[in-house]
């Protein structure tokens, strides 16, 4: 239950769950994710590069898009605009979409599966997006840089399959879902 502020209106951050009551979810039931792959356009809207992230993980270097967690009460725009900024950093300035209908639904197994997309703590359903941002991006968090890349770039096969979890496959929808995959 939420806790309630003095006023009687609900905690915002009473969502936040502790990593043992994170961990006893995760084997239980799906989670609902957002993810974004951040792009520059020009005057057009025409995508001209991509962003990818760099994070260490487990001793090991990974490309990557944002991503993160849908928490109890938040919306799926918030949760989207969040994540961006943890991210990014707060001056990318993330143009987000007038409507929330993301590019392609994501279904995150921890085993391997027809679909490819894997994570091997759970369970989860991640609304993917495509997201223009205009700002300068300054890697926070556990991400430790931004590379971007032009669209052929970032289909290439050695970009592609150095991405985690499957997100090689949404990063190639992602272009296609733009006009830009080669």
């Amino acid at each position: 239950m939420a806790r309630m502020s003095p006023v009687g209106t609900p905690d915002r951050n009473s969502s936040w769950l502790s990593e043992e009551e994170l961990a006893e979810y995760r084997r239980r039931i799906p989670l609902l994710y957002v993810e974004a792959v951040p792009v520059r356009v020009d005057g057009m809207g025409r995508v001209t590069e991509v962003g990818l992230l760099l994070r260490g993980t487990d001793g090991t270097l990974t490309r990557t898009i944002v991503s993160g967690r849908v928490l109890h009460g938040e919306s799926v725009r918030d949760a989207l605009f969040r994540h961006l900024e943890k991210d990014l950093g707060p001056m990318a300035f993330p143009q987000l979409p007038a409507s929330p209908v993301p590019f392609h639904v994501a279904e995150y197994f921890p085993w391997p599966t027809e679909g490819g997309f894997l994570d091997v703590r759970q369970h989860a359903v991640a609304l993917a997006y495509v997201v223009p941002v205009t700002g300068t991006c300054e890697p926070r968090q556990d991400a430790l840089e931004i590379t971007w890349l032009r669209p052929a770039e970032a289909a290439s096969v050695e970009v592609l399959t150095d991405m985690e979890g499957g997100r090689g496959a949404l990063l190639k929808a992602a272009l296609a879902s733009v006009g830009v995959l080669p």
